[in-house]
């Protein structure tokens, strides 16, 4: 048996995008991947996040949104981002660690003008999607 390789999704703010990575990805690739998520800031958790992520099965509501300083001291295989700011604001993870940008849009942001909660949450359920079906082509989408 291989050992699984170690992720850190990394946004912006730790509140949504790599929120859903990192649920996909314990949820989704256990023993293939073990993942952990951080911010380059933190927002909090995202209700709305959460929430689509239970109708798709996955309960992320006790994670918290967290700094790469708040983790512990790990070794990771990919530190991937998922926005761009994260990606321009990368901190420098030491050793073998492979740097991966996949972008996604941002919930809040496309959901800051909905006209009603049914259109806000459309928006994250499109890009909680996006993001399990990426994560359910690992290992090999990692390429």
């Amino acid at each position: 048996m291989t050992e699984p390789i170690r992720i850190l999704f990394l946004c912006t703010g730790n509140s949504c995008r790599s929120q859903m990575a990192e649920g996909f990805a314990k949820a989704l690739k256990p023993g293939v991947i073990e993942a952990w998520s951080a911010g380059v800031e933190t927002h909090g958790l995202n209700p709305r996040a959460v929430a689509v992520m239970a109708e798709a099965g996955v309960d992320i509501s006790g994670h918290a949104s967290k700094l790469v300083d708040d983790l512990p001291d790990l070794e990771f295989d990919y530190v991937i981002t998922l926005c761009g700011h994260a990606s321009e604001n990368c901190p420098f993870f030491p050793g073998k660690v492979k740097r991966l940008h996949v972008g996604f849009d941002d919930p809040p942001a496309l959901a800051k003008d909905a006209a009603s909660e049914d259109e806000a949450l459309a928006h994250y359920r499109r890009v909680r999607d996006e993001i399990r079906d990426w994560i359910q082509g690992m290992p090999e989408n990692l390429k």
